[in-house]
């Protein structure tokens, strides 16, 4: 059954809401999953995105997102400027990331403030939602409508147990979990999206679980 924003599509600021409103989600994506704005962002434009990123604003959009707005904050069609005077250095680049992948897709190349590099791809799949498809070299299916965890960390024994127990202590439901490996034993993603946030404290607790480097309270991303 469709939903109201497939009808009547999202509040927004722009002229499409897969150009520009699923773009600021995509860039507010990128942002929560590098942990705020990044120093750089180096933005490849695929298919439709590729063909009319500049008359769509979705150039304006994603970088929108990654400074923190919302898809109906006034100031999208400034956001150039506004990325300028943060410090947030831009460039795009036209990619062709193959004939299976979503027109509106977007792979996002972000550099934080402490030289971590990340790359996220995600595509805007109509009605302001969206798809994160691929984080670094990891496979992915993130909708980013619910809040989530992501831990990066070496395949080992106990780790997802260890994970959703610790959640379970919190109180917190989990509503999905998926996880993405390079090869037995070696490095891993999991991305669990969760009913409700999680405590500080038990994120703190999962960072420290043995095997993982990274641990990321993502919150839902907006839609309006």
């Amino acid at each position: 059954m469709a939903g109201v924003f497939d009808i009547i599509g999202p509040v927004m600021t722009g002229p499409s809401s897969s150009h520009t409103a699923g773009a600021v989600r995509l860039g507010l994506a990128g942002r929560a999953i590098i942990g705020g704005t990044p120093a750089r962002a180096r933005l490849g434009l695929h298919g439709s995105f590729a063909q009319t990123y500049r008359g769509h604003g979705t150039d304006l959009a994603l970088v929108a997102g990654l400074l923190g707005m919302k898809p109906d904050d006034e100031r999208i069609p400034s956001a150039l400027r506004l990325a300028a005077e943060e410090g947030l250095a831009v460039t795009f680049e036209l990619v062709d990331l193959g004939a299976d992948v979503h027109p509106n897709t977007a792979r996002v190349v972000l550099a934080a403030k402490d030289g971590r590099e990340t790359t996220v791809t995600g595509s805007s799949v109509g009605g302001g939602r969206i798809v994160i498809t691929r984080i670094n070299q990891f496979v992915v299916d993130f909708s980013g409508e619910y809040h989530a965890v992501i831990l990066s960390y070496i395949d080992r024994p106990g780790v997802v147990a260890a994970a959703s127990s610790l959640l379970a202590a919190d109180r917190v439901n989990i509503a999905a979990m998926r996880v993405s490996r390079e090869a037995r034993h070696s490095r891993a993603l999991m991305i669990i999206e969760l009913d409700q946030p999680v405590t500080a404290e038990a994120m703190a607790l999962i960072a420290g679980i043995p095997g993982v480097d990274t641990a990321l309270s993502v919150p839902p991303i907006a839609l309006s």
